[in-house]
């Protein structure tokens, strides 16, 4: 029987823009596929430390196996590591579409006063975007207007920090530092949100949230040791279903 082809794994040449070089990597993605089987081929904990994820997405070379969105976000950070010139965050969103909520991540980029995004989707506009927007309201809308197509309403957009350049970090990847209740909101306040945060993360002020909130912590009666960190695997399932 025909063996299927590994895609090659793409590799950054001096001679590359960055543009060119997040095609490639989106190309890559692409080549693997989205998953549409229901069974998903690579377990990805959000709570995990950077460098766990890492060897995730190693294992996606590896495979080369069809993938999801969140799959995709680990993948994209693990191929643009060692670019610093590129800084990479998440951005999810909560849809609302004929009584059901979807979920959604892709991984916002920016480099050289621009942003657009890496990921995978069933719809070819709500993935990877060009490196053209000015701001990061403009690509947030951008995502917004593709759904309306779709007749999805967005009811909630979540972005993270800037996720290090360094693949053995023991740091978490974070989330969800900045959450809006769009539906709820003009969007002029959004975009005034959005661009107050993204002034934030480029003078790199901003810190985990788990980092300047230790008194929430404590009144929730938890310990703030490192150890914390080793919640129950059932605990760890609650916390993953609520995202």
């Amino acid at each position: 029987c025909v063996q299927p082809s590994v895609p090659p794994v793409p590799n950054y040449k001096l001679s590359m823009s960055i543009p060119e070089w997040l095609q490639a990597i989106q190309t890559y993605m692409k080549m693997l596929q989205y998953n549409h089987t229901g069974t998903q081929f690579f377990e990805i904990r959000k709570t995990r430390p950077l460098s766990g994820l890492m060897e995730t997405a190693k294992e996606m070379t590896r495979e080369s196996l069809p993938i999801k969105c969140l799959e995709a976000v680990i993948l994209g950070i693990y191929l643009t590591n060692g670019q610093p010139s590129v800084e990479r965050f998440p951005i999810s969103f909560k849809t609302h579409f004929s009584g059901n909520y979807f979920h959604h991540v892709v991984l916002g980029i920016y480099c050289n006063g621009r942003y657009g995004s890496l990921g995978m989707s069933r719809r070819s506009d709500l993935m990877d975007k060009p490196l053209t927007y000015r701001t990061l309201s403009d690509l947030v809308f951008e995502f917004e207007d593709s759904y309306k197509k779709y007749l999805h309403s967005v009811k909630k957009v979540k972005i993270g920090l800037y996720v290090p350049h360094e693949p053995h970090s023991f740091q978490p990847i974070e989330w969800k530092q900045l959450v809006l209740n769009v539906s709820k909101m003009m969007r002029t306040e959004v975009r005034k949100e959005l661009e107050k945060f993204a002034r934030d993360m480029r003078m790199k002020i901003l810190k985990p949230s788990s980092a300047h909130s230790p008194m929430k912590e404590r009144s929730r009666g938890k310990s703030l040791s490192p150890r914390r960190r080793q919640a129950s695997p059932q605990r760890r399932a609650c916390r993953r279903d609520k995202s």
